[in-house]
């Protein structure tokens, strides 16, 4: 399975691709090993990174207990805030910079995990806070080196940060969130333990969960590694790296759980069952994103985040205007592979009938309806907003949310399909309601 031919050579094209990924472990109760993993790693003063809905919660109490059980030092940062900025990215280096740590754990959901990589590589490696984003908004400059020793524990499922080397950032002045991406910012371990999905509020998991379904979709979906440029110099080769078959053995498998498991672990707090694949499903689809880059649907949430106004949202502690990245991806996604679709049309078909969708008697035309209508079953089936309508735009929106988004450039050009600004436009307009 899984279109052999999509990784056809090229003219000029890339011939090889590279995978990295830390160390992990899953399973219940493993979070109690931490103590061990950080000890085991020679660490002996330990920055622990969670916010403050955390704080004195089950999770950090048992992350602490291990540490202290092992003998390590530890203090803790807790003011992380959701969807970090450069201020947050500031009091956390400082933090770091002062403390004279050996390692860091984070214990969190994305935020967590993305302001602890941040915090190192602008406590290590001092520069203007824009030198390390890419064009157009940034300089551009590599990440120089190694950062510390960091063991990542997930407390959401969602966005797979324990197993990339990404973090995501508010930029203050563009009221936008931006990508810093290296090899040196991937953790060394992820601590996967799916109890901390016990109490996880519905919202958050629904959100979460389609953040996950998105990126296994987007992976699957992406512009083939050897349709983008061979570098000379494989060091300087992106994570952005388009599709490839390392990345689609996990975004399968994590759109398969999804396709069974989202709506019952949504439904049902006490069906660990379902919550717990959910989780494997996250570091899944992080393993598969975080080597290969995702595509138009992060590219045009950024969008609605940037410029949405009076929104909140039920289990979020956050005031308005906020939308939870897993729903700002999924409000534009089913309009966004209607479009792609006719670009890798057995590419979507397949990923529809992992996700559940029944394919029988279809063909390779049907493949965009058919995907997208699956996506919208599923966000019906969860009480998601209807498009983005929902978080409030509507088709006059169109154009000033396409040219907020167009500046997504590495994204933009990961789909599968070459896609203007008059086609963003396009998605936008035709996203603003599913049912």
């Amino acid at each position: 399975m899984g279109c052999c031919h999509h990784f056809a050579p090229t003219q000029g094209g890339a011939s090889s691709f590279t995978v990295d990924m830390p160390r992990v472990t899953f399973g219940r109760g493993c979070l109690s090993e931490l103590g061990e993993r950080a000890a085991g790693r020679g660490l002996k003063r330990v920055a622990v990174f969670t916010d403050p809905f955390l704080r004195d919660g089950l999770q950090l109490a048992i992350a602490t207990q291990a540490l202290d059980s092992s003998g390590l030092d530890h203090e803790i940062f807790d003011a992380v805030r959701i969807e970090p900025d450069q201020h947050c990215v500031d009091e956390a280096s400082t933090f770091l910079s002062e403390g004279r740590f050996d390692g860091v754990v984070s214990v969190g959901g994305g935020s967590v995990m993305d302001t602890a990589k941040a915090a190192m590589l602008y406590a290590l490696y001092r520069a203007d806070f824009l030198d390390y984003f890419g064009p157009p908004i940034g300089g551009g400059v590599a990440v120089p080196g190694p950062v510390l020793p960091h063991i990542a524990c997930p407390t959401t499922a969602g966005t797979g940060s324990e197993t990339t080397g990404l973090s995501v950032l508010r930029i203050n002045q563009l009221n936008c969130k931006f990508v810093i991406g290296s090899r040196h910012l991937l953790p060394d371990e992820a601590l996967i333990d799916p109890a901390c999905l016990d109490t996880l509020p519905r919202r958050i998991l629904t959100s979460s969960g389609f953040d996950l379904m998105s990126h296994a979709l987007e992976c699957y979906t992406a512009r083939a590694y050897t349709h983008w440029p061979k570098v000379t110099d494989p060091m300087a080769r992106l994570m952005i790296q388009g599709a490839n078959p390392w990345s689609d053995i996990h975004a399968r498998e994590a759109l398969r759980i999804v396709g069974q498991c989202l709506v019952r672990g949504v439904a049902d707090a006490e069906d660990h069952e379902a919550r717990d694949k959910l989780m494997w499903a996250a570091s899944l689809a992080g393993m598969a994103f975080g080597n290969s880059g995702t595509h138009l649907p992060h590219a045009l949430s950024y969008a609605i985040t940037h410029l949405v106004a009076d929104q909140a949202t039920e289990d979020y502690p956050v005031a308005a205007p906020f939308v939870p990245h897993g729903i700002s991806v999924v409000v534009n996604a089913p309009s966004v592979f209607r479009f792609t679709a006719c670009a890798a049309p057995a590419r979507h078909l397949e990923a529809a009938r992992y996700l559940g969708a029944d394919t029988r008697d279809a063909s390779e035309d049907d493949a965009g309806e058919i995907l997208a209508g699956r996506m919208i079953e599923l966000m019906a089936a969860t009480d998601m907003p209807n498009g983005i309508g929902g978080v409030g735009f509507g088709a006059e929106d169109a154009t000033r949310l396409a040219d907020s988004a167009q500046r997504q450039r590495r994204a933009i050009g990961n789909a599968p399909r070459e896609t203007t600004l008059e086609d963003i436009e396009h998605i936008f307009r035709h996203a603003v309601s599913y049912w």
